[in-house]
């Protein structure tokens, strides 16, 4: 299948009562059929975190999910420099993606 076929426009309704939420921190976790992304608000100073969203995809859109994370990452990068992590600086800080 060329990229021309699958790719389509796609016409989206988000519904006005739906709000954003912050995260910064998440949860993965998976099983045989499903990977489940738990997005929560840790609370500064505090080891408190409130849940905020749960997700669940198939293993092929998390995969896909992956995929289209690396590629903006890739282009946030281009257009703002580097983003860098403490643990990639020898600094360990506690990581806010927590695989179960």
């Amino acid at each position: 299948m060329t990229d021309k076929k699958r790719t389509q426009q796609l016409g989206v309704r988000i519904p006005e009562s739906l709000e954003p939420v912050y995260s910064n921190l998440i949860k993965i976790s998976h099983a045989d059929d499903e990977f489940t992304l738990t997005f929560l608000h840790k609370i500064p100073e505090t080891n408190l975190a409130q849940g905020r969203a749960i997700v669940t995809i198939t293993p092929q859109h998390a995969k896909r999910l992956l995929r289209a994370l690396g590629a903006n990452v890739k282009r946030y990068e281009a257009t703002y420099g580097e983003i860098k992590l403490p643990e990639d600086g020898g600094v360990r800080e506690e990581s806010n993606v927590e695989v179960a």
